[in-house]
């Protein structure tokens, strides 16, 4: 009668002949973390910068609707009024949309530069890990075959 293999001792042996290196992964960890952490500051500050131009935008809308709303003394004041109000609106909607615009562009360059040199970050440590690993298995491997 055969004998069933056992393949947790060959696995444990297999396993035992290639270590894994820890290192490698945390410093991928590491590096993820890090750019985690730049993209969100970022992000925030981006997130800021947008709920300041927000407010500023309301106060002021606000502000002039207080004078569209004053009473007039002459029919043709409230048309004055309200021509001036979508005038004085229509511009500073204008310069509120530059400002967003420049904000989300700075977002933008931002995390492209982030992004480039995460990328060479992250392939500097991959290239390091794979040359290091490919050492170990030849080195493993050379010295399972001596056995």
């Amino acid at each position: 009668m055969a004998n069933t293999q056992d393949f947790t001792a060959v696995m444990k042996d297999m396993m035992g002949s290639f270590p894994v290196d820890t290192k490698a992964m945390e410093e991928a960890f590491k590096t993820q973390a890090t750019l985690n952490e730049k993209l969100s500051a970022v992000a925030l500050d981006a997130a800021s910068k947008s709920a300041e131009l927000s407010s500023k935008w309301t106060k002021d809308t606000i502000a002039k609707l207080g004078e569209v709303s004053k009473a007039k003394a002459e029919p043709a004041d409230y048309a004055k009024a309200a021509t001036d109000f979508a005038s004085a609106s229509a511009e500073v909607a204008a310069e509120n949309l530059a400002a967003f615009a420049e904000i989300a562009k700075k977002v933008q360059t931002e995390t492209v530069e982030l992004l480039m040199a995460a990328g060479k970050d992250i392939t500097e440590d991959a290239t390091a890990a794979v040359k290091k690993a490919t050492s170990d298995v030849t080195a493993a491997a050379k010295k399972a075959a001596a056995k």
